[in-house]
């Protein structure tokens, strides 16, 4: 016989009863189960032999696991003791509940060691179909404190309100109601209803035709949302409360809430932040028999009162973004007409609210006539590097305009300026003029401190990389000399400057950053200017970019007039 022939053979044994049963070892697994015990748990032998039988099975009426100090089965299991018991739950294989009425007892029936044979039966009455586990039953303690624990961690990690409240639904639908309905409070007192949101088995449904702008708040009313929105109190409320006669236009919009959902019970919590009310979190039961009790509003209170505290952790940390992206925008300058020459630039914020700040360009005409061109990086992300950027940019245009000299000499001065000058620790920076030398012919003149180099692409698509003139990026070596370097345009080149959002990427080495820059500009060098800087854009930019990025771009054409 087959080593599952023991097994086998005691299954079969098992099949003489007319109950349920299992055998389980000294340690708990379940050794042979037969063929009535499959169809009352809807689980093969193969799912159950060789498992723990408590892990596996023992819950409470609520789907959660019993602690293994608490489980009497299991301790008859383990202790070898005769006991039994009714109103256990144990979990079948489609996620339903099952009650039972159980008999275990120690047995010698050839396998090794000690076993337990457990004897059970549905407790079930006749035309009661096993059950799922009740979310919106009342938690046990140890649920509160998780549910509790699990709404801090996963509001915190996030800085996107939409996607915080998102999460906050997640966590309280289906676990503690069926519906849940968030009303939020804009700056000028302005109310929408961001979400209404249903459980429909293990899926969360929005319903976008009860969504959208809501009327204003009453400072009178006593009604149950208008209360939580003003700050004042939660309030339990049903499809009664709304029936009379409206006090408000969300009076009337709550009636036709509750119409459409069917909810019979429903609690209305204020989302407090520190200085004030965002918005209100409204928790409904239409499928769960259960009406809300005052023990839920300390649980529902705690938890809107940590996601008032992440929501306007969510909500200052993007008004700081758009404070610098504002910022940064506004002191990005306009770009000047020179005969011969056709410029333009992009600017792209950072996808992630904490990396907006230190990219920018500039371009100007000097008192000689040539044209100065700069893109930089000021090492940082946030509002005090969109300061230390307009800084930087300011002193370098004041002193190249009042300087006649090289750009090499320019930049050390500005190098040992930010000491004292500006609030900038670090920065990377390439800054060129361009003139006419005198053969007539374009001339580019620069020096690199720190930053990726200038591209330089004919019209025939050949591109290089202006790689001379580099030195060591501003803020490390203030007294160090610099270089320079030239090189001449012939008619159709484009001029690229950029910073490195444009090119590096998580997850390839700057080389193969470059690489790909230089081939789709040589490819898209015949295209109209602003055409090959969108589209180069688009085609450059690694997808898994978490930098902004800025660009300049340049093309020598002789025959154009401004």
């Amino acid at each position: 016989m087959g080593a599952d022939g023991p097994q086998e053979a005691l299954a079969t044994a098992l099949d003489t009863l007319g109950t349920g049963a299992y055998v389980a070892d000294e340690q708990g697994l379940i050794v042979a189960v037969n063929r009535r015990g499959e169809e009352l748990l809807a689980r093969p032998a193969a799912d159950l032999v060789g498992q723990d039988a408590h892990d596996l099975l023992h819950r409470t009426s609520c789907g959660e696991s019993v602690p293994r100090a608490q489980c009497r089965m299991r301790e008859s299991i383990l202790g070898g003791a005769t006991q039994q018991g009714e109103e256990e739950w144990l979990e079948r294989g489609d996620g339903t509940l099952v009650p039972v009425a159980w008999l275990a007892t120690s047995c010698d029936i050839g396998v090794p060691a000690a076993a337990t044979l457990v004897l059970f039966h549905s407790a079930v009455r006749p035309g009661y179909p096993a059950q799922r586990p009740p979310a919106g039953r009342r938690l046990s303690e140890l649920g509160r404190l998780a549910l509790l624990a699990e709404t801090t961690t996963l509001l915190t990690s996030t800085l996107d309100i939409h996607e915080a409240l998102r999460r906050l639904i997640s966590l309280v639908v289906p676990r503690i109601a069926d519906w849940a309905v968030i009303d939020l409070i804009g700056e000028r007192d302005e109310v929408s209803r961001f979400a209404v949101a249903h459980a429909e088995g293990d899926t969360v449904v929005f319903r976008e035709d009860l969504q959208g702008p809501m009327p204003p708040v009453p400072q009178e009313s006593s009604m149950p949302l208008s209360r939580a929105l003003r700050g004042v109190a939660s309030s339990f409320a049903g499809p009664e409360t709304y029936q009379g006669p409206p006090d408000s236009g969300i009076a009337v919009e709550q009636r036709r809430l509750f119409e459409a959902t069917g909810m019979h019970s429903a609690i209305m919590v204020p989302l407090r932040t520190l200085h004030d009310v965002m918005g209100a979190l409204t928790l409904g039961r239409a499928d769960q028999p259960d009406r809300f009790t005052a023990t839920d509003t300390a649980l529902l209170e705690d938890i809107a009162r940590r996601a008032g505290l992440a929501l306007e952790n969510a909500r200052l940390y993007q008004r700081q973004r758009q404070v610098a992206e504002t910022m940064q925008r506004h002191l990005l300058p306009k770009l000047p007409r020179t005969p011969g020459r056709s410029m333009t630039a992009r600017y792209l914020p950072a996808p992630d609210a904490s990396h907006v700040g230190g990219d920018w360009y500039d371009a100007f005409t000097l008192a000689d006539g040539a044209t100065a061109l700069a893109v930089g990086d000021v090492v940082g992300h946030d509002l005090e590097a969109a300061a230390g950027m307009a800084q930087l940019r300011n002193m370098l245009r004041a002193y190249a305009a009042s300087q006649q000299k090289p750009p090499s000499k320019i930049v050390e001065w500005l190098d040992r300026a930010t000491l004292d000058i500006a609030e900038v620790s670090m920065a990377t920076l390439v800054f060129a003029r361009m003139s006419e030398n005198a053969d007539g012919r374009c001339e580019l003149s620069w020096t690199n401190a720190g930053h990726p180099p200038p591209l330089l692409v004919t019209r025939e698509g050949v591109a290089r990389y202006l790689t001379e003139g580099h030195g060591i990026l501003l803020g490390v070596a203030p007294e160090q000399v610099r270089p320079d370097a030239t090189a001449e345009l012939p008619p159709g080149a484009t001029l690229l400057l950029y910073t490195d959002g444009l090119i590096e990427s998580p997850g390839h080495t700057l080389d193969e950053g470059l690489d790909r820059l230089r081939r789709h500009a040589a490819a898209l060098a015949h295209r109209p200017l602003e055409s090959f800087t969108d589209e180069l854009l688009a085609r450059a930019r690694p997808p898994d970019n978490d930098d902004d990025v800025a660009l300049l771009t340049l093309r020598h054409e002789p025959d154009r007039f401004s």
